[in-house]
């Protein structure tokens, strides 16, 4: 096994690069091709989602391998290789395992635990099955990897770790309220039939939204969509339930008017440029509102300004940052031991200022003159300290912390009257990659918009459940697993060899023995075949079985190769046999 994995992903690329290198349906069946005929390429699979990119390949070699698949990658998503090889990370064989397992299972998914992820890489088999650069090694490598998948799921609760991207969406549109209550009563817009605003529009209909226009450029699948939202979710109110959803199709040229029905509007499509840019969002927050959209930094109230502007006025006019409502040293600003001057506008100077750098002395100085000038300044007293001062000094300074309630830190930025930001009237989720949704909204009072970014960095300090140490197990377990049973397989064409080499044997002594023997009967003659069979059989059977439970543990392969020099193997033989197998796995239908 030769596995090879390139590629990039949230984790390794800011969503600017990803959006830039998003791969085209058509641009991954060129690449599929591409890979399969380049030389160190005998098989590719292309793994590509709203937040990763990934190249699969059985290369036999690895440096030309890893060469090849960075260029292709370049080539085909638009990135040049300088621009796209530091965000790159490389796997191989073992690595490359455990690398698609975790990915199955959702753990190297934006939202842990995720279960969309399946599909997708359903579908990238698929593709790969319909174009025939799937052989033995990948058609085995993502069946098992989607069989491991499914396991995680189903034995342990990793779907109570993470949703998926809709449902984290939504959440963070609702800001932290209960989804099904933000949602009840309000009118959705889904901007593509697709698999993504597919899961979008069963979603919100789950969630008690009113109702759901669905808009697609191919208008019929705009209209298949909202049918079967129809004929799932348009019927709860005869079964007890006090909503009913409807649904509709539009055309893409409905979509402005649409909007300013629309409460909240998710769009995932495959376009290459904006579909909502921030000047039809603010239009609509417009038509909303009755007053022109402006950003949330200027929507502010007047008093509101005015205190923001005068917490940003340096105070004394000494450039120190003390701001209004901050508590100066008791001895007051001329006593400070900070250089005052140095200190940039909008810090504090007091006990929370910037400590590093100062030495035991002018720490108790500073420690001093923030408790008001309590503790005693042995400096001015004794001249520059010692290291017995120093001790002193340090145990005076710690003395000044328990009274005065806190160590002085680095410096931060003082507080600043926090403005509120107008409620939203509009709730935009953008769920493409490249972003369908013109990430400007983000400023306009009264939108509240969430898309891939801003979904990476609220995912990204998520809480790690017990059940995610549960599945890492699982896929080490799956990992080995895969990897001896690729290693017994990798011996099988030799066996396979073996044995022809020891049926044509057979087959020689046996048509040798009726040239000498011609007067034997057809019952000795099947006797005597099956008995030579038999014997060769049994002498051939206990090495073959070992050879192979050997093959399985690491470093096995070698004895394929004394399996092969001891019998004098032909080595055309063995290669037909791995070349009719290879053959078989690349012409099988979807999984």
């Amino acid at each position: 096994m030769s596995l090879l994995v390139v590629g990039l992903s949230h984790r390794s690329a800011p969503v600017s690069v990803l959006e830039r290198a998003s791969l085209s349906a058509d641009a991954q069946l060129k690449l599929l091709q591409d890979t399969v005929a380049a030389e160190p390429a005998a098989e590719a699979a292309v793994l590509a989602t709203c937040n990763r990119i990934e190249l699969y390949a059985d290369v036999d070699k690895f440096h030309a391998g890893v060469a090849e698949l960075s260029t292709l990658l370049a080539q085909h998503s638009g990135l040049g290789l300088e621009e796209l090889t530091p965000h790159l990370y490389v796997h191989y064989e073992d690595r490359a395992v455990h690398h698609l397992f975790s990915v199955a299972c959702g753990l190297d998914s934006m939202v842990v635990g995720e279960g969309q992820i399946l599909g997708q890489i359903k579908d990238s088999l698929a593709r790969a099955q319909d174009l025939h650069t799937a052989g033995r090694l990948l058609n085995d490598l993502f069946q098992q990897a989607l069989r491991v998948g499914k396991r995680a799921h189903s034995e342990t609760g990793i779907d109570r770790a993470g949703q998926s991207l809709v449902t984290f969406g939504l959440e963070q549109l609702s800001a932290g309220a209960d989804v099904q209550q933000w949602a009840r009563g309000k009118k959705a817009l889904v901007i593509g039939a697709g698999s993504m605003s597919s899961l979008a529009a069963a979603t919100l209909a789950r969630a008690g939204v009113a109702e759901i226009v669905v808009a697609n450029r191919t208008f019929e699948r705009a209209e298949r969509l909202a049918l079967l939202l129809e004929e799932q979710y348009g019927q709860r109110l005869s079964e007890g339930d006090d909503t009913d959803v409807l649904a509709r199709a539009v055309p893409m040229d409905a979509v402005p008017g649409e909007l300013t029905r629309a409460d909240v509007a998710v769009s995932c499509t495959g376009a290459t440029g904006l579909v909502l840019t921030a000047d039809s969002v603010a239009a609509t927050v417009a038509v909303r509102t009755g007053t022109p959209a402006v950003e949330a930094d200027d929507a502010r109230p007047a008093e509101a300004a005015d205190v923001a502007d005068a917490a940003e006025t340096p105070l004394l006019g000494a450039g120190a940052g003390a701001v209004a409502g901050t508590a100066t040293g008791g001895d007051g600003d001329e006593n400070c031991p900070l250089d005052l001057s140095s200190v940039p506008s909008g810090f504090s100077v007091m006990g929370e200022a910037a400590v590093a750098g100062m030495d035991a002395a002018t720490l108790e100085q500073h420690g001093a003159w923030a408790a008001g000038g309590t503790a005693v300044d042995r400096t001015r007293e004794a001249g520059r300290p010692g290291p017995e001062a120093d001790a002193e000094l340090i145990d005076a300074l710690a003395a000044t912390a328990t009274r005065v309630g806190r160590i002085p830190e680095r410096r931060r930025p003082a507080p600043v009257a926090e403005v509120p930001r107008p409620q939203p009237v509009l709730f935009l989720l953008d769920l493409a990659m490249p972003r369908d949704i013109d990430a400007a909204a983000h400023r306009l009072g009264g939108v509240r918009l969430v898309d891939i970014e801003s979904l990476a960095d609220a995912s990204a300090d998520a809480p790690m459940a017990a059940d995610v140490d549960m599945v890492r197990r699982i896929v080490a377990d799956e990992v080995t697993a895969f990897g001896a049973a690729q290693r017994a397989a990798h011996i099988t064409p030799t066996v396979v060899a073996l044995r022809s080499m020891a049926a044509d044997v057979v087959a020689g002594e046996i048509a040798r023995l009726e040239g000498r023997l011609p007067e034997l009967d057809d019952k000795h003659r099947a006797e005597i075949t099956q008995t030579v069979k038999r014997v060769v059989d049994k002498l051939l059977h206990a090495p073959t079985v070992r050879v192979k439970q050997l093959a399985a543990e690491p470093g096995g392969a070698g004895y394929a190769d004394a399996l092969r020099t001891l019998f004098d193997l032909d080595q055309e033989t063995v290669a037909s046999v791995s070349r009719a197998e290879n053959s078989t796995e690349k012409n099988r239908g979807p999984a």
